[in-house]
């Protein structure tokens, strides 16, 4: 029989899509009230990698990578996914959202993303949300699985993913961080 630990706490992350710089600032700045502030943020990049957002946003889309220093409990996040749909609510005009904002965690081994969205490779956590292990932590770097979105497989993300979890591994060696019950 296994011994039951606590797991760590992890590093919150956030992707957004926009194609109005206004709407991630906006957005941005609300998630930092709630979860303090944000400690890694990535250039601009272009979302190139499915038109799957165009007839809703426009084109020319946006997507950026924020990561929060407060750590948080992983058992959050889908706490935090109902937060995010209520920002992308807030902010959206008429029916149309302006900016979708994708959050999940990483921790020492993997970035779990928090998804509204049923497949084969998501498990059920609560209230509607799903967890997927989108990348595993081996050979130094971040890997994608079978069934992880295209762009989160491009070296530029891992890059960024792999330069989170380096924030998160000198952070997590700095103090204790046992998520709690």
């Amino acid at each position: 029989m296994g011994e039951i630990f606590l797991p760590n706490k992890t590093k919150l992350i956030c992707g957004f899509i926009f194609r109005n710089q206004n709407y991630y600032t906006k957005a941005k700045n609300i998630l930092e009230n709630k979860f303090g502030r944000v400690d890694f943020e990535s250039n601009d990049l272009a979302f190139i990698y499915t038109k799957y957002y165009e007839d809703e946003f426009g084109k020319n889309l946006i997507r950026k990578f924020a990561s929060f220093k407060k750590l948080i409990n992983p058992k959050d996040i889908s706490r935090i996914k109902i937060f995010t749909n209520k920002i992308e609510q807030k902010l959206a005009i008429g029916a149309r959202r302006s900016i979708n904002i994708d959050p999940g965690y990483i921790d020492l081994a993997k970035l779990i993303l928090a998804t509204t969205k049923n497949y084969s490779h998501r498990i059920y956590l609560n209230r509607g949300i799903f967890a997927e292990i989108t990348l595993t932590f081996k050979n130094n770097t971040f890997n994608p699985n079978p069934l992880t979105y295209s762009d989160y497989t491009s070296q530029e993300y891992i890059k960024i993913f792999n330069e989170i979890r380096n924030r998160y591994y000198e952070e997590i060696n700095k103090k204790d961080t046992r998520a709690t019950p």
